[in-house]
């Protein structure tokens, strides 16, 4: 196939498909995981859309992109675009494309990402973030396959496959009229739920020796040390794979020996199981307990949220300024959910 391809000078498109192909294996050996690959398998052959639920880092891009790779529509373009990123207006073009002169500003033309998709599929990560208004535009174009760029008088046929993402209980949110409930039935006609890390955690030493053999340096692969397995195994993962990888890529760099130790993966608060502090004055120990618990909570809030400070602040109670000061005072990245 990917001769076929190269013939008709879609070099890029051979790249990403023979990549695709290399890095979409689904790691794990827990009947659930067996189910998913099966219903991947199951779902790639028709053209409905779907809807791929999960907490943060369980993998939903990684399985959207399985799904097309296992499809017919594997030949044409995978896109995906993160619906909490854009306002509205942007969100609309970036989708639908615009037409010259159509805004200030717009003095080209521009194909929007359904176009780009043509044949092939979208992925709408964070569909829950979707506004009102941007949920009415995607449902028209679920419900009529048609789409029409800002500023013309055109409509094409929008012929991609919908797949949908979110770590939000959308089903919940129809019942509250924070998602539109028709919208919701048009996106699920095939759902997939992905599980918590901590849901199969026989996986972890499966996982954490495919990350080793990911990430380490070629010639230098360390082995991680009985003790390590177990804090990883003790470890509850709120990022869950994606965290799990953070932690093996922390633990091949930091580690100076052929042997990684619990202190290398740089686990939140007691991860690790070791020994407990020598006591001291009550109002330092409890001033030291104070600082662990805020930074480990704020790491998963970061992780929860995917870096999303506004989104993070809402679930603290705090407001977004506030929220950024905390996580400046204990050197958390958001967008990494992690310290420097």
């Amino acid at each position: 196939m990917t001769g076929a391809l190269e013939e008709l000078g879609h070099e890029p498109l051979v790249r990403e498909l023979c990549d695709a192909m290399t890095v979409l294996e689904i790691v794990g050996e827990a009947a659930v995981v067996t189910e998913i690959s099966q219903r991947i398998a199951s779902v790639a052959k028709s053209s409905g859309s779907v809807l791929i639920t999960g907490e943060t880092g369980t993998g939903k891009e990684l399985v959207a992109r399985a799904i097309h790779y296992s499809s017919p529509r594997s030949r044409f373009p995978f896109v995906c675009i993160n619906c909490g990123s854009f306002k509205d207006e942007l969100l609309e073009d970036m989708l639908f494309g615009h037409e010259r002169g159509a805004f200030t500003g717009a003095h080209a033309s521009r194909r929007g990402l359904l176009a780009e998709a043509e044949h092939g599929t979208l992925l709408l990560d964070e569909i829950d973030t979707l506004s009102p208004r941007a949920q009415a535009s995607l449902l028209r174009v679920l419900q009529e396959r048609r789409f029409r760029s800002i500023g013309s008088n055109y409509e094409q046929v929008a012929d991609v496959r919908i797949v949908a993402a979110t770590n939000a209980p959308l089903q919940r949110f129809t019942e509250t009229e924070a998602f539109r409930r028709d919208l919701y039935y048009r996106l699920c006609v095939f759902s997939l739920h992905l599980p918590a890390l901590r849901e199969r955690k026989t996986d972890i030493p499966l996982l954490s020796r495919h990350f080793l053999s990911k990430h380490a340096p070629a010639g230098a692969r360390p082995e991680l040390s009985s003790a390590a397995y177990e804090a990883l195994m003790r470890y509850d993962w709120p990022g869950n794979v994606r965290e799990l990888e953070n932690a093996i890529l922390r633990g091949i760099f930091l580690c100076n020996s052929g042997v990684i130790a619990p202190e290398h993966l740089d686990l939140p608060f007691c991860a690790d199981g070791g020994d407990a502090p020598e006591l001291g004055p009550l109002r330092l120990m409890k001033q030291e307990v104070v600082r662990a618990f805020e930074r480990d909570y704020l790491r998963r809030l970061m992780l929860a949220h995917s870096g999303n400070i506004t989104a993070a602040a809402r679930t603290a109670g705090k407001e977004r300024r506030e929220l950024g000061k905390l996580l400046k005072r204990y050197s958390i990245l958001p967008n990494a959910g992690g310290g420097k």
